[in-house]
């Protein structure tokens, strides 16, 4: 299966897991969840997948590689208790709290939340003392004389055989006692994820064109050769502060991150053409509706691949505004709750001055902070959640200093300034949007005039499709273009079939 489907099963589980009946008791007794030992080989994004469960299930995350574990940090250290048995004294072995058990129990007091995930990666990579404690574990829940806390599901993770020397195979007593989903790298699916990601649209791109180098592993002459998703997402985070900086991204460069000299080669070869293309066509002046005549005429007679280049261009211009508008309409709905609650609490307090609304606004964010220090401590924080966070946080901050620095002299003035200063922002919003509907219709002439309803359509259509946020985009605000090509496109995909049921009858 792919990393999404993994994802949907290990979510699936996890959820089953923490269901209770009516009197507060597990359905599945503790005793019979199977931990998930998710095999697959390395940097598909396993661990990335297990803080998207726990962001979406709204539970606790806490994450080891067992690799860096010794027997003593993973079991305990021990130590000599005095004990009587029978009137007979004697000196006996204990051990102290496994690390690993006692982080989970720091999470529960700092975050408050009591349920998540204890994510054990490389559990079949452990040192040859701890292995026999290790398959105990799996087994049972336990590590030395401790239990992790119920509520706590166990996902595992390793490598096949192949991709790492130090595995070590589990015995069919272990495997019997777990629920193993076997994960292969999948292109179309890590795209998904990418384009939520913000990936470079140059390692997109490329990797459109050669979809056999996005997972990559070879034994050469050298040694071992390896390309993996983690290595393509790192790399385009830093080609992206490479821009920033107007640094040069060179073969030295990208050989850090991918670990093949030909693919090496042929991404710089391809991302300097990228740039060559960016360039030329000037995306700016194609979605602002003005488009040059040799704009027009050169994709209109280039090649299938650099005009796939160009498309991806446009597209990722496109839906990187079309993202920022969708969070920052969230961000403002969330906002716009926050006062809400500030609107409540000016109208019902008893006192009217100034200095009351300001600590109302003080609480308002302390009460944020708390939320997400809560959440961070849980592993259940996402990147996009954390923005949008410290966005409501910054506005409520500096709405508190306008207000105590304004000659508001009362709770209503204070709230009229505060909601004169989200007004701004909404219509700042709704201006983005009108650019963001204009770049998207004039997008659309583009590929009319230069490609038709060529295949260039069908992938400008597609992705739109496809992509979280231009989906949710067009959903709410709409497309005509979009609609009218995505309605002739199925047309003619529904005459294709039947030409192709006529043929069959050989009439």
């Amino acid at each position: 299966m792919n990393i999404k489907e993994a994802k949907d099963y290990i979510k699936n589980s996890v959820q089953i897991y923490l269901k209770k009946d009516q009197f507060g008791e597990y359905r599945i007794p503790i005793i019979r969840q199977r931990p998930v030992f998710l095999l697959g080989a390395p940097g598909l994004g396993k661990t990335a997948i297990m803080e998207q469960i726990a962001e979406e299930l709204g539970i606790a995350l806490v994450s080891y590689s067992m690799t860096h574990h010794t027997r003593q940090s993973a079991l305990g250290l021990p130590f000599i208790k005095h004990k009587v048995y029978e009137g007979m004294e004697y000196d006996v072995s204990e051990y102290t709290m496994s690390e690993i058990i006692s982080s989970i129990y720091d999470v529960m007091e700092e975050s408050g939340i009591k349920e998540g995930i204890l994510f054990l990666d490389e559990i079949n990579c452990v040192s040859e003392t701890l292995a026999p404690s290790m398959l105990q574990f799996l087994q049972y829940k336990v590590f030395g004389r401790h239990r992790i806390p119920d509520g706590w599901v166990i996902v595992t993770a390793g490598n096949p055989p192949e991709y790492n020397k130090s595995v070590r195979e589990f015995d069919v007593v272990t495997m019997d006692r777990l629920k193993i989903l076997r994960v292969e790298a999948d292109f179309n699916t890590w795209k998904e994820y990418a384009g939520i990601k913000g990936i470079h649209n140059a390692v997109i791109n490329y990797l459109e064109l050669k979809k056999e180098h996005f997972y990559h592993i070879e034994m050469t002459v050298d040694g071992r050769s390896y390309v993996t998703a983690r290595g393509w997402e790192d790399l385009s985070e830093i080609i992206s502060l490479y821009e920033e900086e107007n640094l040069k991204v060179d073969e030295a460069l990208v050989g850090q991150y991918l670990g093949n000299e030909r693919i090496v080669r042929e991404f710089c070869a391809y991302y300097d053409l990228y740039n060559k293309y960016k360039k030329d066509y000037r995306i700016e002046e194609i979605l602002a509706g003005n488009p040059s005549e040799l704009a027009k005429s050169r994709a209109g007679s280039a090649s299938f691949d650099e005009r796939l280049s160009l498309l991806g261009m446009l597209l990722d211009k496109c839906t990187s505004e079309i993202k920022e508008n969708m969070e920052t309409s969230q961000y403002l709905t969330d906002l716009f709750t926050s006062l809400k609650a500030f609107k409540t609490m000016a109208e019902q307090s008893d006192s009217k001055e100034v200095s009351q609304a300001a600590d109302m606004l003080k609480k308002l964010a302390k009460g944020k902070q708390r939320t997400v220090k809560s959440l961070e401590k849980a592993g259940a924080l996402s990147a996009a959640d954390r923005k949008k966070n410290n966005g409501i946080i910054f506005f409520l901050q500096n709405a508190l200093k306008e207000v105590l620095s304004s000659e508001v002299t009362d709770t209503d003035g204070a709230f009229a300034l505060v909601k004169e200063k989200f007004e701004k922002q909404v219509a700042q919003m709704k201006c983005q949007t009108k650019e963001c509907e204009a770049h998207l219709h004039n997008l659309f002439l583009f590929a009319e005039e230069v490609f038709q309803e060529g295949n260039e359509m069908l992938i400008l259509v597609t992705e739109l499709t496809v992509n979280t946020y231009t989906a949710k985009f067009i959903s709410m605000f709409g497309s005509e273009d979009y609609q009218k090509h995505a309605d002739s496109l199925m047309l003619s995909q529904r005459q294709s079939d039947i030409q192709s049921q006529i043929a069959q009858l050989d009439l």
